[in-house]
């Protein structure tokens, strides 16, 4: 008895017997299976031809929001093709080595794809491999306070998740991918090799279908050198920096020999969210802008103010504002993470420290700090007012838990007023910090109190889609919430002002690339305003421009030069200071 007549008898199981033809069951025709079939087969071929879609967007595809264009993809990737040649030349073995490997590699080049794509969005610039993890802290308190907690943790589950199924997804493309060049070996050796012919000959033509796009593709790989230069400088870069730290000329100098042509003044500094050069030349933008700042000029000149304004190059974009305050305040290049905890850990003299040092009494007033920040030592505060103990009792604009208006006039009331010696507060304005989807309107100074009537502001109401805006509403958005936060301090001024009050108004760097568009420059505005002309005789040297407005011909420095020039100016005539640079 054979083995399958043996298994037949012990399962049961018989061979059927055929049909004869007088059966009508048999003249039906089985036909269910063969759709199945065919669907199975259909759905196969689907996913391979996703396989190979995914794996080449994967590899050409750009990292920059301005580049996704349909004939942005018209390349030939050169790391594609030497994948293929490999997978097309190792045997079985091998060949699920390199799968494995080179798979997850896949997911990760396009995590960092997509991440490069969100930081030149928001940012205008690449992702940061070594730094930009300590972020993430900050980017989860900033959606918090836009979106609340829930959306918080929803957007790092959804990352998290993202993260996940790419790794995944690229791992079981890229073995689709080889299941398909190996089935089909002859005809994928030829395609490869064509293929290769033609990514020659389109390199040593430079053809390119869309500008600055070559058919012949090797981002890949220019990508990859480009993280890996970034991160040897980033490891090499802390020892630089701790070098710079240390060369301050200003450190050992006595309080009496600092900021002499100041005595006496009250001196506030205030940072505007987001005031960048595109507020007052971007002709969408600087209509309102400026007619806020001319309309300013010439009510502080009838009440006797002067001012004079330039640009400063700011050490970032579109966010980080801490990074501004480090460069302006140290007198160093703060622009990466690293720099900022290595500058926070040091001894460096700040700006407000040197006012200290002279006599003058330090305040922070910080209406955006809603966690403890230790870090507030560095600073030379002998006041600190973070967003509890500045007691606002209205709702939240956006993001900003408070008016610039509200922060001001308490500044004004619970720190100026009364003060028994010269003030040097430093002070951030958020109302102009994005999303910009809800703006205060100015109200009488005697009606601010303590921010309850903000309840009753139509302004207070957001109707919570920011990311639906179009790139008009939010440009609009943008140019409201800059005029109202000039308004306010233009409006202080007029108010509160008096022969001792010096302000320096400045922006921390320009808003996100969807308002000023991709390739904008860094440059923000800056302004010094004064009743006393001994202190707008001291900065006529610098060459800036009469007014609240600076003039597309006004200086540009970088900003990591203000604070020297600053305590130089201000210093002793015969002062042996170092020279600004």
């Amino acid at each position: 008895m054979t083995l399958p007549a043996r298994l037949r008898r012990l399962t049961g199981r018989q061979r059927p017997r055929p049909a004869s033809t007088g059966d009508a069951s048999a003249r039906t025709p089985a036909v269910a299976p063969v759709p199945r079939g065919r669907a199975r087969r259909a759905l196969g071929w689907v996913g391979t031809v996703l396989a190979v879609l995914l794996v080449y967007a994967v590899l050409v595809g750009p990292d920059r929001l301005g580049e996704l264009t349909p004939g942005a993809f018209v390349r030939i990737p050169l790391e594609g093709l030497l994948v293929a040649a490999l997978l097309l030349a190792l045997p079985p073995r091998p060949r699920r080595v390199v799968v494995a490997v080179v798979g997850p590699l896949l997911g990760l080049l396009a995590i960092v794809k997509l991440a490069d794509l969100g930081f030149r969005t928001a940012l205008d610039r690449p992702f940061d491999l070594v730094l930009d993890w300590l972020l993430l802290d900050d980017a989860f308190g900033f959606v918090r306070d836009s979106a609340g907690r829930a959306g918080a943790v929803g957007a790092v589950v959804g990352v998290l998740l993202l993260v996940g199924v790419l790794l995944l997804v690229a791992t079981v493309a890229l073995r689709r991918l080889a299941a398909l060049l190996v089935g089909h070996e002859r005809v994928a050796t030829r395609a490869v090799a064509a293929l290769t012919v033609a990514w020659v000959l389109c390199a040593v033509v430079g053809v390119r279908i869309v500008p600055g796009v070559p058919v012949a593709d090797a981002g890949t790989t220019a990508l990859v050198g480009a993280h890996a230069e970034q991160v040897d400088a980033r490891l090499h870069d802390r020892e630089r920096f701790t070098a710079q730290i240390d060369a301050d000329p200003f450190q050992g100098v006595p309080g009496d020999q600092l900021l002499t042509g100041l005595r006496g003044k009250d001196v506030v500094l205030a940072f505007v969210e987001s005031y960048g050069r595109d507020a007052v030349e971007d002709p969408q933008l600087a209509p309102q802008v400026n007619a806020v700042l001319d309309t300013g000029t010439e009510r502080l000149r009838a009440a006797g103010y002067g001012a004079r304004s330039g640009f400063l190059t700011s050490p970032t974009f579109g966010g980080g504002s801490w990074l501004a305050h480090d460069t302006l305040l140290s007198g160093l290049w703060t622009d990466n993470e690293q720099r900022h905890r290595s500058l926070l850990a040091s001894d460096r003299l700040t700006l407000n420290g040197a006012f200290r040092r002279a006599g003058w009494q330090t305040v922070g007033v910080l209406p955006a700090a809603t966690q403890p920040w230790p870090e507030q030592g560095f600073f030379s505060y002998d006041r600190y007012y973070d967003a509890e103990a500045l007691g606002y009792r209205g709702p939240k604009f956006s993001y900003a838990p408070m008016p610039d208006q509200y922060t001001l006039s308490f500044f004004q009331r619970r720190v100026r007023a009364g003060a028994d010696r010269p003030i040097m507060a430093e002070i951030p304005l958020i109302s102009s910090h994005s999303p910009w989807t809800a703006v205060p309107r100015m109200i009488g100074w005697d009606e601010v109190g303590d921010g309850s009537i903000y309840h009753a502001d139509a302004g207070a109401k957001d109707d919570g889609n920011a990311d639906d805006r179009d790139t008009g509403r939010i440009r609009a958005g943008y140019r409201q919430a800059v005029a109202y936060s000039l308004q306010a301090l233009i409006s202080y001024v007029q108010t509160y002002g008096d022969d001792d009050l010096v302000l320096v108004f400045l922006g921390d760097h320009q808003p996100a690339p969807v308002v000023t568009g991709e390739g904008a420059s860094r440059d923000v505005p800056i302004t010094i305003v004064a009743r006393d002309p001994a202190v707008l005789d001291r900065v006529a040297g610098w060459g800036w421009q009469d007014g609240l407005r600076p003039g597309p011909q006004a200086p540009v420095w970088p900003m990591d030069t203000f604070r020297d020039r600053f305590l130089t100016t201000f210093g002793p005539s015969t002062s042996p200071l170092a020279a600004p640079r």
